[in-house]
C-alpha cells in the first residue's frame, strides 16, 4: 500500500463539469475532480476512457467545451495553449515521448530555457553542467550531448521525466511514465515522487499497471466513457475492484494459459550474433509461446530486430520450418513468414497520420493484389473489416486517421497490420504497453488462439507478471546473451531477475 498521504490544504487542482466534443462524439461528459499539496491521485480508465483528453485540457494542448470551470490553486483559469500551463505551474510528462530526436539531451532538457552568455548566446559549458546535474536526479549517467535518437526508449522516458522535473511545477501530470521502464528504473522514480510529495507538489498519476497504484497512489480517479464514476482512497480498494470500476464487468482469468500443443521445431536459432546479441541459440515449438525478459541493455529488441531483418546478423543462423534464412531487410522477414510488431507502435509501428486501413494493409498488399499488380480494394477492405469487428478496434471506420484513435486501439491496428500476413513466426515487442486491462487480457486471449493455430510466439516484455502468465517458457537475456531457460510453472520473479543481472 502507498505510505500515508501529506495532502492537506486547499486544493491545487480543481475541476468542475468538464466536457469535450470531437467531431460529434462526446468524449467528456461533465467530469469533476480535485487534488490537494501533497497528494498523489490516479486517474484510470480504460483506452478512451477520457483520461489523456482531460489532462490534455488541464495542461493546454486542447480546451474544453464551454460551461465547466478548472481551478488551479483556488484561481479559476482557461489554458489555450501548453505555455500558459507551464507558465502557471503545470507539467507534464506524456505516454509519447515529446523530444526532439535530432537535438541533444541537454537540449532537450532545457529547450526554450537555455542558459544564455553575455552575449545572447547559448553558454555550452552551463547547459551540459545543469544537464548533468538534472540526469543525476534520476540516476541517469548519459553524456548530456548524445543526441536523443540514439537512446533506447527508457532511457528516453528518463530524460522526459528529469525535464519535468526540472521545471519545478506544482502540479506534475505523469501519463504512463513507466511503460519503458525497468524495475530499477520505476523505483528511481517512485523515489523522486515520493519527495515531490513531500515538498507539496500535486501529482496526478495515469498507468495501467494497477499494482502501482497501491505502492505510490494515496487517492484515484476512474473514467469511463467519458464520465467520472469513482472518486475514492487507495485504503482499502483491491485490484479486482478498480477493474469493475474501469470496465464495468468482471474480466475473470487475467492469464488465459493453456499448455503448448508440442509441435515440431518452426524456428530454430543457432549462435546468432548482431549488434546488441552475441552468441545466442534457441528453438521453439510450433503452437510454443516463448517469452523473452532482461534488463535495458540486455538485447532483447535487438533479438527480436534481427530475427525480423531489421538488424543484420554479423554471424550464426536462423531456420524458419527447417529452411535457413538469409534476411537483410524486414521485406525479406515478411516474405519468409515472419511478423513483428515494435515496441513503439507511435513511429515504428503505425504511420499516424494514415488511415486505419492504410496502416493494416501496409505490409501484406501482396494478398490483395490481382493480375497485373493492381490492388482489389474491395477485398482489401473486407479484410480490414473483419479485423476491425474481430478485435473491437474503437474506429468510426476504416478511414479513420489512426491518430485519432486511443492507445490500446493503436496497439489493436498494429497487430492486426502483422497477422494480415499470414505469419509463421510473430515477434511481440512489449505488446501491452500502454493498453488498459481490458485490451490486455484481449492480447493474452489473441495469443493463445494464434498459438492453438501453430504459431510461433515471441513475446518481449518488461513486465515480469506477464511473461510468467502467459509464457511457455522463458528465456532471460544479459549484457546481449542468453543467461537463463526456465519452463513454464518453474520460473518466479526472483529468479528471472537473478539471471537479468548475471
Amino acid at each position: 500500500m502507498a505510505e500515508l498521504s501529506s495532502a492537506s490544504g486547499s486544493p491545487i487542482l480543481e475541476l468542475h463539469g468538464i466536457s469535450k466534443t470531437f467531431h460529434g462524439v462526446k468524449v467528456l461528459d461533465q467530469v469533476g475532480l480535485r487534488i490537494l499539496p501533497g497528494e498523489v491521485m490516479a486517474l484510470l480508465g480504460e483506452n478512451g476512457a477520457g483520461k489523456s483528453t482531460l489532462m490534455k485540457i488541464v495542461s493546454g494542448i486542447t480546451e474544453a467545451d464551454a460551461g465547466g470551470t478548472i481551478r488551479l490553486g483556488g484561481t479559476e483559469v482557461r489554458f489555450t495553449n501548453p505555455r500558459q500551463s507551464v507558465a502557471a505551474g503545470i507539467s507534464m510528462i506524456h505516454q509519447d515521448l515529446n523530444l526532439l530526436p535530432g537535438l541533444s539531451v541537454a537540449e532537450n532538457l532545457f529547450l526554450g530555457r537555455e542558459p544564455l552568455n553575455r552575449f545572447g548566446l547559448i553558454d555550452w559549458a552551463i547547459l551540459d553542467a545543469q544537464a548533468r546535474k538534472l540526469l543525476a536526479v534520476v540516476h541517469q549517467k548519459i553524456d548530456p550531448t548524445t543526441p536523443v535518437h540514439r537512446l533506447g526508449v527508457g532511457q528516453q522516458q528518463m530524460v522526459e521525466i528529469a525535464r519535468a522535473l526540472s521545471l519545478n511545477a506544482s502540479l506534475i501530470i505523469m501519463d504512463e511514465p513507466t511503460d519503458s521502464l525497468t524495475d530499477v528504473e520505476t523505483d528511481i522514480l517512485f523515489d523522486a515522487i515520493r519527495q515531490l510529495r513531500a515538498q507539496g507538489k500535486g501529482i496526478i498519476y495515469i498507468s495501467h499497471r494497477l499494482s502501482e497504484i497501491f505502492r505510490i497512489c494515496d487517492s484515484v480517479t476512474v473514467l469511463r466513457n467519458g464520465h467520472t464514476v469513482a472518486a475514492e482512497p487507495v485504503a482499502g480498494l483491491d485490484e479486482a475492484t478498480l477493474i469493475h470500476h474501469m470496465v464495468g464487468r468482471e474480466i475473470g482469468d487475467q492469464y488465459p494459459h493453456k499448455p503448448a500443443a508440442n509441435g515440431p521445431v518452426g524456428l530454430r536459432v543457432d549462435h546468432l550474433s548482431a549488434p546488441g546479441i552475441e552468441d545466442i541459440s534457441f528453438e521453439v515449438h510450433k503452437g510454443e509461446v516463448v517469452g523473452f525478459a532482461g534488463l535495458m541493455g540486455a538485447g532483447t529488441p535487438q533479438l527480436g530486430r534481427t530475427l525480423y531483418g531489421a538488424l543484420a546478423a554479423r554471424s550464426g543462423s536462423i531456420e524458419v520450418d527447417g529452411q535457413r534464412l538469409s534476411l537483410r531487410t524486414p521485406a525479406e522477414g515478411v516474405r519468409a513468414g515472419i511478423a513483428y510488431v515494435p515496441e513503439d507502435r507511435k513511429s515504428e509501428g503505425l504511420i499516424q497520420i494514415h488511415s486505419v486501413l492504410r496502416n493494416m494493409t501496409l505490409t501484406g498488399l501482396a494478398r490483395f493484389a490481382a493480375l497485373l499488380g493492381f490492388i482489389v480494394h474491395r477485398r482489401e477492405r473486407d479484410t480490414v473489416d473483419h479485423y476491425i469487428k474481430t478485435f473491437s478496434i474503437r474506429t468510426p471506420g476504416a478511414d479513420a486517421v489512426v491518430a485519432t484513435l486511443s492507445g490500446g486501439n493503436q496497439q489493436k491496428v498494429a497487430l492486426a497490420k502483422a497477422l494480415i500476413t499470414k505469419p509463421r513466426i510473430l515477434i511481440l515487442d512489449e505488446p501491452t504497453r500502454g493498453v488498459d486491462v481490458g485490451v490486455r487480457r484481449e492480447i493474452y486471449s489473441l495469443i493463445s488462439d494464434l498459438k492453438a493455430e501453430g504459431l510461433v510466439i515471441l513475446f518481449i516484455s518488461s513486465d515480469l507478471r506477464e511473461l510468467l502468465g502467459i509464457a511457455d517458457r522463458i528465456l532471460v537475456l544479459s549484457r546481449g546473451r542468453l543467461s537463463g531457460v526456465f519452463n513454464q510453472g518453474e520460473a518466479t520473479q526472483d529468479a528471472i531477475m537473478q539471471r537479468a543481472v548475471a
